[in-house]
C-alpha cells in the first residue's frame, strides 16, 4: 500500500496561532460589555429549588417582546429550572410557540435556529452533530455523540425523534460535554425535547389544522383536563402527511410510477398525567405512541452524474432521481412510557425517573440509477433492476435514574448527585440484494441478540466562595458493556454453464419479494456444513420469492437433495454477459443442473463483546461583575462509548475499539445590558476542544491468502479504530434585543476552526478490485472535521403589533452556514496503488458543500382565541447535502428538506 501526506494549507494571519489566543480576544470584548452592565437589575428568575421540567406556570410569567421588554428564557441544563443567564455555558432554548412560528415542525429543521447544530436523516437514522462533534455510526453498535433526551431522559435510538416534535414546551440544546449532569454519550452536548406538561386547576387546550404544498395537510390538538385540585391530564396528538421533495424522472412506464423518497404519513398520540397529593410530592406519567410511514429516506448516488458531466454537485439538481426496481417503503412504530416521582424533603429534594422505550423500524430502500444530468439518455437505463436494501431494527430500552439535589438557595453549597442505569436489547436485520448478480448475490448482517448496558454515578456542585465568586466541580464514573450474536457477510455461489463456462447469474428481489431478516430460522453457522445446508441457508434469507426470481428455482434442488447440481434456467436477460447457456452436452450428466456448483460465499458467525470504565469531570469558576453580568471559565471532559468490529475468520483486525474522549476549555460571559435604552442579552464564549481516541473507519484485510508469495489479501472490510486526534476551537455569541414598535431581534453566531491532527486510513475511494480489493493509505492530518462550517449564523427578526381588534405578527428566520466537507477526505486527490493522482471531482468524489443560506417566513393574526398563520420554509428552495456516504463508485447524498409553504388555523380554549 502507498502512503501519502495530506497537503498542508498555509496558516492565515487572522487565525490564532495558539488556542489560548481565544481568551485574549474575549477579554477585550468582555471589557466593553461589562462596563454598562454593573448597574442593571436582575431579570426575574424561577426559584433555585425548582426541579427540572417544572411547568413554566410554576414560575413567574416572563415578559414578552411584544411589550418591549426582555423575555426571560428558562432552561434545565443544570438539572434544575433556572434562567439561561445563570448558566455558565452555552445553552439555547427555543419555545414550542416560537418553533411553530418559525416553521420548524421536525427535528432536523432545528439546525436552522441553532447555529453549530447539524442534523441529518440517513435511512431513518437521525444523526446529530454539535460544533463538528457527533457520530455517523448508526448501526446496532453505534451510539450518538450528541445525546438526545425527552423530558430530560436519555433516548438511545434517535430513530424515534421525528414523532416527538409536537405540543412542545421548548427544546434545549446544550453545547459541549454534559457528562457530569446528563451523562451517557453527551460528548458533543445534549438535545432535550421538553413536552407540554399538565396544569392543575385548568381546563384548556387547542386544535389546529394546516394545508401546504406537496399535497401536505395535518392536524394537531391538545386538551388539559383537571381532576380535582391535585391532578390533571393532558392528551395531545397530531397527524401529518406530506409528499416528497424529490422528483422521479424515469422514462420507463413502470418505473415512472414509483413514488420518490421522502413521502411522509405520520401520526402520534401522547398522554401526560400529573398528581400532587401533597405540597411536597409530585407524580407524573407520560405515555406516547406513534407511527411514521412513507417511502423512506434513502439518499441519491451522484457518482455517475459527476463523472459523466464533470459538474460539481451544486451545479446539478440532486432531487431529479432516476428511480427503478422496488418501491421504497418505510414503517416505524414507536412507543414509550416515562414515570417520574419528585419529593421535597426541605433542604433536599429527590427525583426518580423510570423510562421504557420501544422502536420497531422496517425499511425497503427505493433504489435509483443515480440522478439526471444534462445530456443523459434516460432510455438507456436498465429499469428492470431490483437491487436494493432492507433494514429492520427492534429496540427496547430501559432508563432508571435517581437524582438528589439541594434546595436551599441561601446556602453556599448547591449540589446535584445521582445514579443512572441504562439497558437495551436490540435485534437488527440488514439484507442487500444484487439483482442479476454473478457469484456475489448480496450480503446479510442480521443480529437477533444485541445488548448494551451502562451504569454511572455522578456529583456536581457549586460553592459560593464569596458573594461574587463561585467554584464549580463535577465528577462522573461510568461503566459500560456491549455484546452481540448473529451473522454477517456475503451471500453467493459460483455456478457454471455449458462447457464449464463461468459464471451463471441468478435473480432475486423482484416484485413481491419479502425478506426474512429476523424471521430467518437459523443463525448458527456451525449447522451449515454441506452444500444442501448452504443452499437452504441462502433460501432462508427470504419469506417469499419475487414473482420473477430465479434463486429459489436454481438452488431448490440442492437444498432438498433432488439434484446436487441445482436447476439451470436459461435467462439471457439476467445472465451475466448474456452469452452463457445451460449445459446440454458438456457435461451431459448434470440432469438439468449447472456444470458445477462451488465457492460458496456465506456470512460468518458474528459475536463480540466490549466493556469500558471511564471518568468524566468538570471544574470551573463563576464571577459576578454585577447583578446582570457574569464571567466564567471551566474545564470539562466527555466520552462516547466504544464498541467492537465485525468478526471474520482469520482476520487480524482488532476486535475492540475504546471510548472517544473530549477535553474542553471554555471561558465566557453572560450579560444583560442597556442597548438603545432597552435591556438586552449579550453573551459571548470561547472554547477549545482536544479530541482524543477519535474513531475513524479504516479498510482492513479480513482474508489473507498465505499460499502465495508474497501473501495477498482476498477480502477487505471497513472497521472502526481509535486512530484519530483532532483540535477544535472557536467563538460563540448571542444577542437578544427587544426593539421599538414591537420588534425583537435574536442573533446567534458560531465561528469554528477544526483540524485533524493525526489519522492515517485506507482510502475507500481508491479500492482496486483488480488487486484483491486493496486500497492505498491516506493521511488525513490537516483536514477539517466533517459537517464543521467555519461560520454559522442565525438571525430572527420579528414584530407583533395591534391591528384592528387583534394582533398581527410576522417573523423571518435567516440561517447561514459557510462551506463544509461531508467526509473526512476533504476532496484530497485520489491516489491509486500505482501512484496515479486524480482530482476528487474527476474521480467522482467531490465532498465539499458550498456555503448556503435558508430563509423561513411566517405571518400570523390572533383574534381572541383564534389564530391564522401563513408559513414558508426554505423559501429559496436551497439544496444542501447534510450527509454523504463515499466509497468505491459511491457518492450518496442525503439532503435538506425542500421548500414548503402553507396555511395554518388554530383555536385555543
Amino acid at each position: 500500500m502507498t502512503t501519502r501526506q495530506a497537503p498542508r494549507q498555509p496558516v492565515s494571519a487572522s487565525t490564532p496561532a495558539h488556542p489560548f489566543a481565544i481568551p485574549l480576544v474575549m477579554a477585550a470584548v468582555l471589557a466593553v460589555c461589562h462596563a454598562p452592565a454593573l448597574a442593571q437589575t436582575p431579570p426575574t428568575s424561577p426559584p433555585a429549588s425548582a426541579p427540572a421540567n417544572e411547568p413554566p406556570a410554576a414560575a413567574e410569567k416572563p415578559a414578552t417582546a411584544e411589550s418591549g421588554r426582555l423575555e426571560t428564557v428558562t432552561v434545565t441544563s443544570n438539572r434544575r429550572l433556572e434562567t439561561a443567564q445563570k448558566v455558565s455555558g452555552v445553552v439555547q432554548s427555543v419555545s414550542g410557540d416560537q418553533l411553530r412560528k418559525d416553521g420548524i415542525t421536525e427535528v432536523r429543521q432545528l439546525q436552522n435556529a441553532v447555529p453549530g447544530l447539524s442534523i441529518a436523516n440517513q435511512e431513518g437514522n437521525v444523526e446529530i452533530f454539535i460544533r463538528g462533534v457527533g457520530s455517523a455510526n448508526n448501526t446496532e453498535l453505534g451510539d450518538p455523540g450528541a445525546a438526545p433526551h425527552l423530558n430530560g431522559v436519555y433516548i438511545p435510538r434517535p430513530r424515534g425523534l421525528g414523532l416527538m416534535f409536537y405540543d412542545l414546551e421548548r427544546v434545549e440544546v446544550n453545547k459541549g460535554p454534559q457528562g457530569t449532569l446528563y451523562g451517557r454519550n453527551a460528548l458533543a452536548g445534549t438535545l432535550n425535547i421538553i413536552t407540554a406538561q399538565p396544569r392543575l386547576n385548568e381546563f384548556s387546550g387547542y386544535a389546529q389544522g394546516e394545508v401546504s404544498n406537496r399535497s401536505g395537510h395535518g392536524a394537531e390538538a391538545a386538551v388539559n383536563v383537571p381532576i380535582g385540585s391535585q391532578a390533571a391530564l393532558r392528551i395531545a396528538g397530531y397527524q401529518s402527511t406530506k409528499d416528497y421533495g424529490f422528483s422521479n424522472v424515469s422514462t420507463d412506464p413502470v418505473a415512472s410510477q414509483l413514488k420518490p423518497a421522502g413521502q411522509e404519513n405520520n401520526r402520534a398520540l401522547r398522554l401526560s398525567a400529573r398528581w400532587e397529593p401533597t405540597e411536597t410530592v409530585r407524580v407524573s406519567l407520560v405515555a406516547d405512541t406513534g407511527r411514521e410511514q412513507g417511502t423512506g429516506y434513502p439518499g441519491a448516488n451522484i457518482f455517475s452524474a459527476v463523472t459523466a458531466s464533470g459538474q460539481r454537485p451544486e451545479d446539478l439538481d440532486l432531487r431529479r432521481v432516476v428511480y427503478r426496481g422496488a418501491q421504497g417503503d418505510m414503517r416505524n412504530d414507536l412507543w414509550g412510557l416515562l414515570g417520574k416521582v419528585e419529593a421535597d424533603f426541605g433542604p433536599v429534594s429527590a427525583e426518580f425517573n423510570a423510562s421504557r422505550r420501544s422502536v420497531d423500524f422496517w425499511q425497503r430502500n427505493g433504489q435509483s440509477d443515480g440522478i439526471d444530468w444534462a445530456g443523459r439518455d434516460l432510455s438507456a437505463v436498465n429499469y428492470d433492476n431490483y437491487s436494493t436494501q432492507y433494514w429492520q431494527t427492534l429496540s427496547k430500552s430501559n432508563v432508571y435514574e435517581l437524582v438528589l439535589r439541594s434546595n436551599d438557595s441561601q446556602q453556599p453549597l448547591q449540589w446535584t448527585t445521582g445514579v443512572f442505569h441504562f439497558k437495551e436489547k436490540q435485534a437488527v436485520g440488514y439484507l442487500s440484494l444484487a439483482d442479476a448478480g454473478c457469484c456475489y448475490w448480496g450480503s446479510e448482517f442480521t443480529m437477533p441478540d444485541v445488548r448494551g448496558k451502562s451504569t454511572a454515578a455522578y456529583l456536581d456542585a457549586t460553592y459560593k466562595v464569596t458573594p461574587q465568586w463561585r467554584a464549580l466541580a463535577g465528577f462522573r464514573r461510568t461503566q459500560e458493556s456491549k455484546s452481540r450474536f448473529g451473522i454477517g457477510g456475503n451471500l453467493g455461489v459460483v455456478l457454471g454453464g455449458e462447457n464449464y463456462d463461468c459464471c451463471y447469474a441468478t435473480r432475486w428481489g423482484t416484485d413481491g419479494f419479502q425478506p426474512a431478516l429476523l424471521a430467518r430460522p437459523n443463525f448458527d453457522m456451525s449447522q451449515v456444513t454441506t452444500d444442501a445446508d448452504r443452499a437452504r441457508f441462502i433460501l432462508q434469507s427470504f419469506l417469499r420469492a419475487g414473482n420473477r426470481d430465479l434463486v429459489g428455482q436454481q438452488l431448490g434442488p440442492i437444498a432438498d437433495g433432488t439434484n446436487p447440481n441445482g436447476a439451470c434456467i436459461d435467462r439471457p436477460d439476467v445472465n451475466g454477459n448474456g452469452r452463457l447457456s445451460c449445459p446440454r452436452t458438456n457435461p451431459a450428466t448434470t440432469n438439468g443442473g449447472f456444470s458445477y456448483v462451488n465457492s460458496w460465499d456465506l456470512p460468518t458467525q458474528q459475536y463480540g463483546s466490549s466493556s469500558a470504565k471511564y471518568n468524566d469531570f468538570r471544574v470551573g469558576v463563576e464571577h459576578d461583575l454585577g447583578r446582570d453580568a457574569m464571567v466564567y471559565a471551566k474545564f470539562s471532559t466527555g466520552h462516547k462509548a466504544g464498541g467492537f468490529n465485525d468478526t471474520f475468520a482469520t482476520s487480524p483486525i482488532p476486535e475492540v475499539y475504546g471510548p472517544e474522549k473530549l477535553s474542553v476549555l471554555e471561558i465566557g460571559s453572560r450579560n444583560v445590558i442597556e442597548l438603545m435604552g432597552r435591556r438586552s442579552v449579550v453573551n459571548l464564549s470561547g472554547f477549545y476542544y482536544d479530541y482524543k481516541n477519535q474513531v475513524f473507519q479504516d479498510l482492513s484485510c479480513i482474508k489473507l491468502n498465505t499460499q502465495v508469495t508474497p501473501n495477498t489479501c482476498n477480502g477487505y472490510s471497513l472497521v472502526s479504530r481509535n486512530i484519530g486526534a483532532s483540535r477544535l476551537y472557536g467563538l460563540e455569541g448571542e444577542l437578544r434585543m427587544p426593539l421599538p414598535a414591537g420588534f425583537s431581534l435574536d442573533l446567534n453566531a458560531v465561528l469554528l476552526q477544526t483540524r485533524i491532527r493525526s489519522a492515517v486510513v485506507a482510502d475507500a475511494r481508491a479500492i482496486d478490485y483488480g488487486q484483491g480489493g486493496k486500497a492505498p493509505q491516506i493521511d488525513l492530518s490537516g483536514n477539517q472535521l466533517p459537517l464543521a462550517s467555519k461560520v454559522n449564523l442565525s438571525a430572527r427578526l420579528q414584530q407583533s403589533i395591534a391591528f384592528g381588534p387583534g394582533k398581527l405578527d410576522w417573523q423571518a428566520l435567516l440561517s447561514y452556514r459557510s462551506s463544509y466537507y461531508l467526509t473526512q477526505y476533504n476532496e484530497l486527490d485520489v491516489v491509486s496503488l500505482n501512484g496515479t493522482h486524480t482530482s476528487a471531482l474527476a474521480a467522482g468524489f467531490p465532498d465539499r458543500q458550498k456555503g448556503y443560506a435558508t430563509l423561513n417566513l411566517g405571518l400570523g393574526y390572533t383574534l381572541d382565541r383564534y389564530r391564522i398563520e401563513a408559513f414558508a420554509t426554505n423559501v429559496t428552495n436551497e439544496q444542501a447535502s447534510t450527509k454523504a456516504l463515499v466509497g468505491s463508485s459511491l457518492n450518496v447524498r442525503f439532503l435538506n428538506d425542500a421548500r414548503s409553504y402553507g396555511l395554518r388555523v388554530r383555536a385555543n380554549f
